[in-house]
């Protein structure tokens, strides 16, 4: 049942004005990152009118450019880019981009990097009175922490009462409790937290971000939303994508480390959160921590019982051949680094006392698909229990947040005729049948929060440490050895272990094919 038909589309309409004139530094400016997501959620940003007439960018990496260079560069990589994916590029938008694009050759861990930095906002001021700065991170782990300190020993985190200095830090955030403990005091040793801006481009995502405006803007939900009405939670993030180019950092990482105290929990603590007092930053952020901080710890005999790793073999995905794992460029030939990884959660809190959540996410699935589906328990009494409907699916919930944005409600319904039967039907929401959007990289929000200075969609340094003290104890015990690593066919919707996990307590996963 489509609720489409009732509808015209409603432009997304924004009514924020420019964010403050600011200087973006990207450290990394010749890299992957922002090249792929960075520079086209600027051009979005720059299209849309979001960003000040004095916006400027300054790229800073090792790679020889000067400012004429870097932006035919980056205009090269943009059309490839647009007619790859059947868009044309406005140049009007972009044209008023690269007026504003800059360029500095410098060595991450150079003193001499950071003078030129200096100096460029010190002329900025002069020539504009403002000097208003953020310096975002898209590099490799390793250069976090050094970069942060030489922006600090060089004063570039010192504000006034009319210039902001701000950093964002690309994930991953550690690769374990200790480092991401390390991490966080190695960043706040330069900057305050409120400077700190820790991006996860999942929660640029509208339908992530509608988590919290279906459930506190609605009445007819947050009534239901607990331990009496929700029988489980199932929360899968899938990707048909192998490890393609990226063997050497993935087999050093895995599936658990790469998505689940970031990602998944970002999405665990949105569905499971309790309501925030205001919508200010602070107040959810603090909602969303308190739901990490009760998950459940796990013990040895836990982690070999509620968790399930595993490794895809050979198969076929879309038509198209997949190798084994353990023979992608870069991996190890003998590797057992897990590809999937499916568990039993629980949140020791009253709302959700004895509600398990189920978390699977893995490469070189069958489809790609982020969701979030909420089961409801079965009517306490049935009146249809000699018939056929008796096998009814249960009431759910199902958010989709990508490919295909919006949310199902699947509900039972009477079949027509003289007899009672029953059927399951969905009410289906699609974003696009409802709303104009515009392709986006996701990143937009995060970049315009940033330079606004709201930080409610960022994560805080307790809300990391958390993510990590959770899944620390399944690592130590996989280090150690325990458990199977399982395996899965490349295309199909995972290893069979991951279906026994759920089934034994009565439930089966949101089907993937």
């Amino acid at each position: 049942m489509s609720m489409t038909e009732a509808a015209s589309k409603r432009p997304a309409h924004d009514d924020q004005g420019p964010a403050p004139a600011s200087t973006l530094f990207i450290f990394g400016a010749s890299g992957d990152l922002t090249k792929r997501l960075v520079m086209p959620a600027l051009y979005n940003l720059a299209r849309e009118g979001a960003l000040d007439a004095q916006f400027q960018i300054v790229g800073v990496d090792i790679v020889q450019h000067d400012d004429a260079d870097y932006r035919a560069f980056l205009t090269d990589t943009a059309h490839q880019m647009a007619g790859a994916a059947g868009l044309t590029l406005n140049e009007t938008a972009w044209s008023w981009l690269m007026d504003r694009i800059h360029y500095i050759v410098g060595d991450f861990d150079s003193a001499e990097t950071y003078k030129k930095v200096g100096a460029w906002l010190d002329q900025r001021k002069s020539e504009t009175g403002q000097a208003n700065a953020v310096f975002y991170m898209a590099v490799t782990p390793r250069f976090f922490g050094s970069i942060a300190e030489k922006l600090g020993e060089n004063g570039l985190f010192d504000e006034s009462e009319n210039a902001f200095r701000r950093i964002v830090v690309e994930k991953p955030f550690g690769t374990d409790l200790a480092s991401a403990k390390a991490l966080n005091a190695h960043l706040l040793t330069a900057a305050q937290e409120h400077q700190i801006f820790r991006i996860d481009h999942f929660l640029g995502k509208e339908t992530v971000q509608n988590v919290m405006a279906m459930r506190f803007g609605n009445g007819i939900f947050e009534p239901l939303w607990n331990r009496n009405f929700i029988d489980h939670v199932q929360i899968t993030a899938a990707e048909t994508v192998t490890v393609e180019q990226r063997g050497k950092f993935y087999d050093a990482t895995g599936a658990l480390r790469d998505m689940v105290p970031n990602h998944m929990f970002q999405l665990l603590a949105m569905i499971a959160m309790e309501p925030p007092n205001s919508f200010d930053a602070d107040a959810i952020r603090t909602e969303k921590a308190k739901v990490v901080q009760a998950i459940a710890p796990m013990t040895p005999e836990d982690v070999l019982r509620d968790t399930v790793r595993a490794q895809y073999l050979a198969g076929n995905i879309g038509g198209r051949h997949v190798k084994n794992y353990q023979w992608e460029d870069n991996v190890a030939h003998d590797s057992h680094r897990e590809t999937y990884v499916a568990l039993k959660l629980s949140v020791d809190n009253w709302r959700w006392s004895g509600v398990p959540f189920y978390i699977r996410t893995g490469k070189a699935l069958a489809v790609r698909r982020t969701e979030i589906a909420i089961q409801f328990k079965r009517p306490p009494h049935r009146l249809f229990d000699e018939t056929p409907t008796d096998e009814l699916l249960p009431n759910a919930l199902v958010i989709r947040v990508q490919p295909d944005e919006g949310m199902s409600l699947r509900i039972a319904a009477k079949i027509p005729g003289r007899s009672v039967r029953l059927a399951e039907v969905d009410m289906d929401f699609r974003y696009s049948d409802y709303f104009k959007a515009e392709p986006s990289t996701g990143y937009e929000t995060l970049i315009y929060d940033c330079l606004t200075g709201d930080a409610t969609l960022f994560q805080r340094a307790d809300n990391i440490e958390a993510g990590w003290a959770a899944v620390q104890p399944i690592l130590d015990a996989w280090e150690a050895g325990e458990g199977e690593l399982h395996h899965y066919k490349a295309g199909s919707a995972g290893p069979s272990a991951a279906d026994h996990l759920i089934e034994r307590d009565g439930f089966a996963w949101q089907p993937l094919i």
